[in-house]
């Protein structure tokens, strides 16, 4: 029962860094007005429950719920990994770039120090996630 104050910790760094990813995204589209192609909303689809679910869990001090949160985070880093291939090796992808939808996969609204980019924030959330919920999985 010691670990318990531990795999606690490390629900709530995977909470932040689900919470800090959507309000990240939902300011890329509602302030900056930054469309999400369709990998974008892949995403987002896997990362917004996360919020809800790691919440929920950390105030009922559950940490059995890395067994449902994790497949979504996997998910939703393959779908970002998938994107910044498409990003950065667009032209070597052939035609899988513009099969994206109104707004090509392709592009790139944030590219900060030349490798930056909206999908490599979102892996970088995933990561965390997952990172701070196998932590949870072994303190439990």
């Amino acid at each position: 029962m010691a670990q318990q104050p531990k795999a606690l910790s490390w629900m709530f760094v995977a909470w932040g860094a689900s919470v800090l990813a959507t309000l990240g995204s939902l300011y890329f589209s509602e302030v900056m007005q930054f469309e999400p192609c369709s990998l974008c909303w892949f995403q987002r689809i896997f990362m917004y429950p996360i919020v809800l679910l790691l919440g929920m869990a950390y105030a009922r001090k559950d940490t059995s719920m890395h067994v449902y949160v994790l497949p979504l985070a996997i998910i939703g880093a393959l779908f970002s990994i998938y994107h910044i291939a498409i990003q950065k090796l667009g032209t070597h992808l052939g035609d899988l770039a513009p099969a994206c939808g109104r707004v090509p996969c392709s592009g790139d609204y944030l590219n900060a120090f030349g490798f930056i980019t909206i999908p490599m924030l979102a892996l970088a959330a995933f990561v965390i996630i997952i990172v701070a919920l196998f932590q949870v999985r072994r303190l439990r």
